[in-house]
């Protein structure tokens, strides 16, 4: 026996855009298997709208019917308590539909914001760095804001649409026989217009969503950049782009469009057609006797009605191209492979993990090939022990800080902490592990207590306060208007780059993990708060190992060991004064700052 497979985390189908149409419906669709319920309900409240919107029009119609006819007053009392039931009836099943279908909906919606940001966590770091911010906020919010409208005004209203319809086809054929023929293929064509242009339809909104999460990209560029945007005079420059970028959206959207008022003129000549059709046979009817003149107003009545379900659901068909785009790019991200999995069974060790951490002939590459980052390197940091990693840029110092903390897996050889290979851990294991202070530093916009107290949620006021003054951070928080309390601003934009490098270092002083990794943790402090900060954190590695990542030699030198890299390759290691003797990389890095240094110094 097959099963069905899971569209959502399924490999994308490959083909022609109709296979994205039909990827997309189904992505969707799957969604609603834990929702039944609210979708029956949803369906049955809109064939009671309908229905009761049905017969409260063909009751006035009669009832018109009837008094031109001679009906006395009497005769319309029973049919018009019946109107007076429908319309009641009719008002609590809109209210009804309206916010059962939308609680689903909105419902649905959270449930894949919810999986998206998981989808976003598996791949981080990895896949997103080949991939613009402001296009996966595209993703993540705009298209998936867009499948509101399949589960709130597609699906029920297409059950709708087929069980209505029917009903007052039989109505209509209990008049006469030949109204439901004269109507049927007028239906057919209402309902057929959005299936004939779907493949178009679908084309055309996969590059509309894809030209819209390109000028979104662009937009979330100019607004993060806005500074250097201004002081190097690039606005004009960069406002043409932003034109052109715009331009190329409403081309798209104009050509959307246009295929959308094809088809909506379609729609309503068909269904004019058929109401037409429908006025002139009942009235032959009527003339011969076939029908009774009070049942004509009605027959046109349910000819207009038998069309509105059909025509919400082609009216929605028309956006459905751009929905299920929008479907398939979110639920790409979510079928997209992680950089890195935890193995089948993979748990923590039983027993504390000693703090030391060995690279033994690691070798990686960054995807889209290229000379490798790393090659055949090995090293081994002591608990206890300090490493500096130095060396040009580009020489694979922080692609080693990134294969330790598994931002990617290595392409041979192998990194261990306390004699365990990092691939055999669990991720959220070994990044307990590991206290990391990265070079580009992110401020969430939250109290400065919160951006510390995140590496570490129950930590109390004290121990945030405590890991702050370590870092050298309590002094300037405290002289803040609001002290712990003030808000760091976007990426921490309230801050200066030293502030944020020591709120930073708090942050992964209070994770108080067996490791530690600064990445240029102190490259925006001043010569004196360096100094000072080294001496407090040399208290810290104590029983950590500790890797360090630098250019300024005051902080290479307060290592125990430095490891030189070249070109991806370690080439050379030992204490800074071994090195300074029989170095060469070593001491022309040194000669280079000092150099450099001196430039700058004044007279």
């Amino acid at each position: 026996m097959t099963t069905m497979a899971n569209p959502i985390t399924a490999p994308a189908p490959s083909g022609q855009q109709a296979s994205r149409f039909s990827s997309g419906f189904w992505q969707l669709l799957w969604m609603i298997r834990g929702y039944f319920g609210f979708m029956a309900l949803a369906i049955v409240t809109g064939i009671f709208n309908q229905g009761a919107t049905i017969a409260a029009a063909a009751l006035g119609a009669y009832m018109v019917g009837q008094v031109a006819t001679g009906a006395s007053a009497a005769d319309l009392r029973t049919p018009a308590v019946a109107l007076g039931v429908a319309v009641i009836l009719r008002a609590v099943m809109a209210w009804a539909e309206m916010w059962i279908a939308h609680d689903l909906a909105y419902r649905i919606l959270a449930e894949l914001r919810g999986h998206l940001y998981s989808a976003l966590e598996r791949l981080a770091p990895g896949y997103l760095i080949q991939r613009r911010s402001g296009d996966v906020a595209s993703a993540a919010m705009a298209d998936i804001e867009t499948a509101e409208w399949f589960y709130a005004h597609t699906v029920g209203t297409f059950v709708v649409a087929v069980v209505v319809p029917l009903l007052a086809f039989v109505t209509l054929g209990v008049m006469h026989w030949t109204l439901p023929l004269t109507l049927l293929p007028f239906a057919l064509l209402v309902a057929g217009a959005p299936l004939v242009l779907r493949r178009r339809a679908a084309r055309q909104g996969d590059a509309l969503r894809a030209d819209l999460g390109n000028l979104n990209a662009e937009v979330v560029d100019g607004v993060q950049g806005l500074r250097e945007l201004v002081a190097f005079g690039f606005q004009r420059r960069f406002l043409n782009n932003l034109e052109s970028h715009s331009n190329r959206l409403v081309r798209s959207q104009l050509v959307y469009g246009m295929r959308a008022g094809i088809e909506q003129g379609a729609v309503v000549a068909f269904m004019s057609c058929g109401m037409l059709s429908v006025v002139a046979v009942a009235a032959v009817h009527v003339s011969r006797g076939d029908l009774d003149p009070a049942y004509y107003a009605v027959a046109i009545t349910l000819a207009i009605f038998v069309f509105i379900p059909i025509l919400a659901v082609a009216t929605v068909a028309q956006s459905l191209g751009i929905v299920f785009a929008s479907a398939d790019r979110a639920f790409r991200l979510l079928r997209e492979p992680a950089p890195v999995t935890d193995l089948p069974g993979a748990t923590p060790p039983d027993s504390d993990v000693e703090p030391r951490i060995t690279f033994a002939g690691v070798t990686f590459g960054y995807p889209g090939g290229g000379t490798p980052a790393l090659q055949d390197v090995s090293l081994e940091i002591a608990p206890g022990e300090t490493v500096a990693l130095v060396g040009h840029s580009g020489a694979g110092k922080t692609t080693c800080a990134s294969l330790l903390m598994r931002f990617w897996d290595t392409d041979t050889g192998t990194i261990a902490i306390g004699g365990h290979d990092v691939r055999q851990l669990p991720q959220h294991f070994l990044r307990d592990l590991i206290a990391w202070v990265p070079q580009d530093i992110y401020l969430f916009n939250t109290s400065l207590r919160e951006n510390i107290r995140m590496a570490r949620p129950g930590a109390t006021d004290v121990e945030v306060e405590n890991a702050a003054r370590t870092a050298l951070a309590h002094e300037f928080i405290t002289e803040m208007p609001r002290g712990y309390d003030t808000v760091a601003g976007e990426r921490g934009v309230q801050m200066s780059g030293g502030q944020r490098q020591r709120i930073a270092i708090a942050r992964a002083l209070l994770k108080d993990s067996p490791v530690l990794v600064l990445d240029e943790a102190v490259s925006s402090l001043d010569t004196r708060n360096e100094q000072e900060l080294n001496l407090a954190l040399q208290a810290v590695r104590q029983g950590r190992a500790t890797l360090v990542i630098a250019h300024r030699l005051s902080t290479i030198r307060s290592a125990d060991r430095i490891v030189v890299l070249e070109e991806g390759r370690v080439v050379e290691q030992g204490t800074h004064d071994e090195l300074l003797a029989h170095g060469r990389v070593y001491r022309s890095l040194i000669a280079a700052q000092t150099e450099a240094a001196h430039r700058v110094s004044p007279e």
